[in-house]
């Protein structure tokens, strides 16, 4: 049973029926799921959740399918936890991770919304997927149309980190590599997903793949006994992940799943793509492009699809924006790996380079529930850090040399 009752559009409020469709024809502005909440709100309680499986599919009346999922049974449900040792580093009373750099399969939050969108694409009647992507997003679709069967497309900029690629061919799609940035290659396949008739997650089937995200923030707020924390930390790309958890928070106080909503949404962003940051410390309701040129590709998106309602929802949670540089996108992967022992990608280093100016400056006030949300592995983006770390001693296999080279220098 679904309780989708179609798309509507953000702007102009025009409905349409579930089909694969990602623009308004009158307003051209973007369409999303609506969803029956009286009915849901009559069924999905929290004695009902917590007996069901521990996957992002625990939350399925809130997602747009209409069969069982296909693939993601073993998507979400990732560790929220307290982050003692980096509280003490940063000054801070209560802070949480919220960890999808273990998301399975492809370890990042992506495995969420790829799950929703290659699951629509079968309904659909869909035999190809397709996406464009910084890299995650590569990985996860190719990953899951390998076990659902579907013939493969991903697009990506073609100076995309060397792990990502590998960890996008493993699985056999047949990988396109763009001489462009990533809105070059965006815009090359809308040309594509318009003249062939394949399931673009990230263009025709948009407005299904972002509900994925929303599952993010359910999980924070069940994790957090029910309670949604104080202040979200959330890296930007295109958007779309801030504006469905802040969607998602929305949802359930509005299914009194949670008493009260009072959570403050934080866009972070590298200083070398921050369009969303851009807009929000200039109070413009216009987003300007720009050229990326950070070391943060994941999210090296200079026009963001959803930066309008990025920036809205930060104004409306009464949140802020910041930016970091490579130089602290770097210092701020290392502090997480030597205080809570997280290896992250790029995109986690923007999260807490941001958090620290945010709390430092008072944005974030040392005394409220924090959480960061840390979306990707490390080890996607050595490239980016290989050079910045330590390294190894190298000795004989004797005693005498493991004192000489090793004791003796640390001794020094």
């Amino acid at each position: 049973m679904s309780y989708v009752k179609g798309l509507i559009c953000k702007e102009c409020r025009r409905s349409y029926p579930k089909r694969p469709l990602y623009v308004c024809e009158y307003c051209f502005g973007p369409l999303e799921v609506e969803y029956d909440y009286g009915r849901i709100k009559r069924i999905l309680t929290k004695k009902e959740i917590i007996k069901r499986s521990k996957n992002m599919w625990r939350y399925w009346e809130l997602l747009p399918i209409d069969k069982y999922p296909i693939v993601g049974l073993y998507t979400g449900f990732t560790p929220l936890f307290r982050a003692k040792n980096l509280e003490k580093a940063l000054g801070v009373r209560e802070l949480y991770i919220k960890d999808d750099s273990v998301n399975h399969p492809t370890l990042s939050f992506k495995d969420r919304v790829v799950a929703v969108a290659l699951s629509k694409a079968k309904e659909f009647g869909f035999d190809t997927v397709a996406c464009a992507s910084t890299g995650n997003l590569a990985n996860s679709t190719a990953s899951q149309a390998a076990e659902a069967k579907f013939r493969c497309f991903i697009f990506i900029p073609a100076d995309l980190e060397l792990s990502k690629i590998v960890g996008t061919l493993i699985y056999n799609p047949i990988l396109v590599a763009v001489e462009g940035n990533y809105d070059q290659v965006n815009r090359l396949c809308s040309e594509i997903a318009t003249k062939y008739k394949w399931a673009f997650v990230n263009i025709n089937i948009r407005p299904y793949y972002a509900e994925g995200s929303k599952t993010f923030a359910y999980e924070i707020v069940e994790q957090l006994q029910w309670h949604a924390p104080k202040h979200i930390v959330v890296p930007c790309a295109g958007g779309s992940l801030i504006t469905k958890i802040w969607k998602g928070l929305k949802e359930f106080y509005k299914l009194g799943l949670i008493d009260k909503l009072d959570t403050k949404i934080y866009a972070a962003q590298a200083q070398g793509c921050a369009p969303i940051v851009n807009a929000v410390k200039e109070n413009s309701e216009i987003i300007k492009p720009v050229k990326p040129n950070t070391i943060a590709k994941s999210l090296a998106i200079g026009n963001p699809a959803d930066g309008v309602y990025a920036v809205s929802t930060v104004r409306e949670s009464g949140g802020w924006a910041e930016s970091a540089s490579d130089e602290e996108i770097v210092e701020a992967i290392k502090l997480l790996a030597q205080t809570e022992g997280i290896f992250t990608e790029t995109a986690g280093g923007v999260t807490l380079g941001v958090a620290k100016k945010l709390i430092k400056r008072g944005f974030i006030p040392k005394d409220e529930s924090i959480v960061l949300c840390i979306t990707g592995q490390g080890l996607k983006t050595q490239e980016a850090i290989s050079s910045k770390i330590g390294s190894f001693i190298k000795i004989k296999p004797n005693i005498s040399s493991f004192e000489e080279n090793v004791i003796k220098k640390i001794r020094r």
